[in-house]
Order: C-alpha cells, then structure tokens, then sequence
C-alpha cells in the first residue's frame, strides 16, 4: 500500500505554530498555506498529543496540549504561571473587550495606559504612595505585552492594541476560577483599617503563547 506523501509546506506551517501564536495579518503566506493543509495539521500535531486551535474570522492559530489528566503525555507547550496583578488585568481586558463588542461596529479595542489605570484603579489598595503603585501596574502591562495580549502602536508608547486572541485564553472557566480569588482579594480590601490587603499569592496556570 502506498503511503500518503506528506505536502511539503506542511512541515514548515507546524514547525511555525511551535514558535508561537500565527497571525494572519504579520505572516500571510504561512498563514494561507495553513488554510489549505488545515485538516493535515491537525492530524500532524495530534500525534503529539496536540490541538490546533484556529480562528480563521479573528485571524489566528496556535497549539495547545490535550487534557491529559493521567499524565501519560509529555507536555511539549509549556504551561506558564501568572501573578494576580496580572490574571487581574486579563481578566479586565477580556471584560473590556466583550463590552467593546456588544456596543461598538470597530474591530480593533485600542486602550492607553491612563485608560488601563483607571480601569484598574477601583481594585487598588488605597495608599499614599502612587507612584509605587503606577510603577507595579506598568510592569503588569509590560508583562501582558510579553505576553501578546496587549500590542503597543507604532509612534505611541503609551497607547495599545488589544489583541483578540485574548478571547481564546481567557474563556469562561478561566474567569470563574479567578473571580473566586478576586472576591477574597476584594474582601481583605475591606478589612478595619491598619490591616494591609492581602494580595492573593496563588498563581493562575494557563497556555499562553
């Protein structure tokens, strides 16, 4: 029996998807040639215990490893840890956004920084010291560009695009299981006065790109 013959793009598409997430807009042409060899690349990456996930309306692809409860598969997409500061800004993107396309015809969600703050200022600790406070919130930010959830415009430094991509990571779950932590965050806010809040140490795990 003859074996099938494997496309040769094919091993290229994949061996981008492992360098990270695949935007239609900043790489066009392996982004075309995974439309084409989408059924083969997900037969490809399944063998290794993989899923391709791709939104072809939003314009990105990524892998991401199967539930593997029993541990039987190596893990070849690290998962990463995040702090609260910054599982509390995704979940507030994620937030944003879904307002933003319930009542806006736009496609792109640009925020700047002072917008950021703001949105985030209601689940800051009161404190005398402010400037601390926007020097921890603007590592937070760097953090989540790390990331590729927020993308800095050209010529702006201080105005950002947020990525939609976001939608596929910060899913329902991902947000019931931190809004659990955030209801004790917001409790220990409330808590007599000379008593410090206690920012959750717990981490969130989740795939991210």
């Amino acid at each position: 029996m003859e074996t099938a013959r494997t496309p040769a793009e094919l091993p290229g598409v994949v061996t981008r998807l492992f360098r990270g997430v695949l935007y239609a807009e900043s790489d066009e042409k392996v982004w075309q040639s995974l439309l084409t060899l989408e059924s083969q690349a997900r037969d490809y990456v399944a063998v290794l215990g993989l899923d391709l996930i791709l939104d072809e309306s939003e314009g990105y692809a990524f892998l991401r490893s199967r539930e593997d409860p029993e541990g039987n598969l190596p893990r070849l997409i690290p998962r990463r840890r995040l702090t609260f500061d910054v599982s509390l800004l995704l979940a507030l993107l994620r937030g944003r956004m879904l307002e933003f396309d319930t009542n806006s015809s736009e496609l792109r969600l640009i925020m700047t920084e002072q917008d950021i703050a703001d949105m985030v200022a209601v689940f800051l600790p009161e404190s005398s010291n402010q400037a601390k406070i926007l020097d921890k919130l603007g590592a937070t930010i760097k953090k989540v560009v790390e990331l590729g959830f927020l993308r800095r415009l050209r010529g702006q430094s201080d105005t950002y695009e947020v990525a939609r991509i976001l939608k596929a990571y910060v899913d329902a779950q991902w947000l019931e299981e931190f809004d659990a932590r955030l209801a004790d965050y917001l409790a220990s806010l409330e808590e007599p006065a000379g008593a410090p809040p206690q920012t959750p140490e717990s981490t969130t795990e989740g795939e991210l790109p």
